[in-house]
């Protein structure tokens, strides 16, 4: 007698990918308001009077609530009710601190300094609570649906949409705010809310499926968290190494990207001020023009990584690859003028590090996917990182700052794509949740160091010359707070070693394609 395997509606390519879309979306949004602040800088200083010092603390206690346990709340939270109380939870509150802050910055709780900066704060640390839970529901929910499937290529192009938000939250948070910190906010928040509404659209999907599997947790009371599982976790040298990782690589990368644009102005004399003819109109508009490059990049990246493995006939997908390359070449051309304007704008070109990852980070998936070599990859990726921060912090050659931000760029597309599946090899589907939330509050004391300190050090360096600076008749010297993150790169190398040590002691088979048969040595 044959058996019957039943279908799931996860078994269906479109409603897979349109699932991905929606659950994508939210973090898209997150991730503008996580970055957006950084092509604002200049304006925070000199609209509302802040020092590099308290920029670095309104970011950097963005992380604070994540510091001392909310992840793992949040983990647990998840692991215990599901992706749609922790998905509505966290997501109402990355909200609710995105329309404090656009309050704050309006003014509306006061006009003093130190009131209106102490509303930031309490309006980023909310968002921040919000913010890396809702990053580990999605990452969750990808599993859930695409584990079997094409899951690093999924988790790929969700990061992707991550982010595209970030490099549009950078470049174009200063032609949004018109002179004005208030109006960007405003827009910033605006979208998590209506972001938030599409993921309450996936709900309806994510109930139906529950409803075919009958529920995880009705089949199983193993399912239910206990705390005996992050000891296990801690316990585990792979996840350990892999957590580790984590932090040291994006300590070195987020914070970066906030101080970037101000960077590239201070140091490489880049314009603060993007000319008018580098604008490019959409329907009347240069903001939804400017914004139309980045989602047509994010596009291209999708008809480049993805597609083509849709494909079986060798020749259909080699015509198919040299099509999109050609038309990719011919909108080139088309936007040459604005893209060389671009090029000499401090947020415009710093905005270039996450869209090298809109490119890259698919197809460094699909790579993984199919080769694997996870733990390698993530070895070289850590190699460009410190390439990237020595080129940026001890020379001043504009075009080694070109190359140096391109080598970033697809470092923050090697470690993710090779990372983030390798944690679903490393530990048990049920305990992903309290995995993701456990390496993100690990990586958030990191990422709250680095965040602040790099303001905090900025300002030491340059005590002698602030008043100078802040009346525009001197610049940052950035040299030693950048050059303090190529360390991370060296720590980010030595753990990516141990970690392809420690795999091959206990089986996951992270240099194995996805779907390989492994041999585990260590309980999960």
């Amino acid at each position: 007698m044959t058996e019957v395997i039943k279908k799931t509606i996860k078994d269906s390519t479109v409603i897979r990918w349109l699932v991905l879309i929606l659950i994508s979306s939210l973090l898209f949004s997150t991730y503008w308001f996580q970055d957006f602040y950084g092509g604002l800088k200049g304006l925070m200083e000199s609209e509302l009077g802040y020092s590099s010092e308290e920029f670095g603390r309104i970011i950097g206690l963005t992380t604070i609530a994540n510091m001392f346990g909310m992840i793992i709340i949040g983990g647990m939270i998840l692991d215990k009710w599901g992706v749609r109380l922790a998905g509505l939870l966290f997501g109402g509150l990355a909200v609710l601190g995105g329309v404090i802050s656009a309050l704050a910055t309006e003014g509306f709780f006061g006009q003093e300094h130190s009131t209106m900066l102490g509303w930031m704060i309490f309006g980023r640390i909310l968002f921040g609570s919000g913010l890396e839970v809702v990053c580990v529901v999605v990452n969750r929910t990808v599993v859930k649906w695409f584990k079997g499937y094409e899951l690093a290529l999924a988790m790929a192009i969700s990061m992707g949409f991550g982010r595209l938000g970030s490099a549009m939250g950078i470049a174009l948070s200063g032609d949004i705010a018109g002179g004005h910190v208030s109006t960007a906010v405003s827009l910033a928040a605006t979208i998590i809310g209506i972001t938030l509404l599409l993921f309450v659209i996936y709900l309806f999907f994510d109930v139906k499926l529950d409803k075919q599997l009958k529920s995880e947790k009705a089949a199983s009371s193993e399912d239910e968290f206990k705390f005996s599982d992050l000891i296990k976790l801690i316990s585990n040298r792979s996840f350990l190494f892999i957590a580790l990782l984590c932090v040291s690589f994006y300590a070195a990368v987020f914070p970066f990207i906030q101080y970037a644009p101000d960077l590239l102005i201070n140091k490489f004399n880049f314009s603060n001020d993007l000319a008018a003819n580098g604008n490019i109109i959409l329907f009347g508009s240069t903001t939804l023009g400017n914004a139309s490059v980045y989602i047509v990049f994010f596009i291209f990246a999708i008809l480049f990584s993805v597609v083509p493995g849709k494909i079986k006939n060798k020749t259909s997908k080699y015509a198919f690859l040299a099509v999109v390359f050609v038309v990719f070449i011919a909108y080139i051309i088309g936007i040459k003028t604005q893209l060389n304007i671009w090029f000499q704008n401090g947020s415009k070109t710093a905005s270039l590090i996450p869209v090298g990852t809109i490119l890259f980070t698919p197809i460094f998936g699909n790579y993984v996917d199919k080769k694997g070599k996870a733990a390698s990859l993530m070895i070289l990726g850590a190699l460009l990182l410190i390439f990237a921060h020595v080129s940026l912090s001890l020379f001043n050659s504009v075009y080694l700052a070109y190359l140096g931000l391109l080598s970033l760029g697809i470092a923050f597309s090697l470690v993710p794509a090779a990372m983030w599946p390798s944690v679903a090899k490393i530990v048990a589907e049920s305990r992903l949740g309290t995995a993701y939330a456990s390496m993100f509050t690990i990586q958030n004391w990191g990422l709250g160091l680095f965040f602040w300190g790099i303001g905090a050090l900025l300002d030491f360096v340059n005590r002698n010359d602030l008043d100078a600076i802040r009346s525009g008749e001197a610049n940052y010297d950035y040299t030693i707070p950048i050059f303090v993150l190529v360390i991370c790169g060296v720590i980010s190398i030595f753990l990516a070693f141990l970690l392809k040590k420690a795999d091959r002691k206990q089986g996951y088979g992270l240099e194995l394609p996805s779907g390989a048969e492994v041999s585990i040595g260590d309980d999960k």
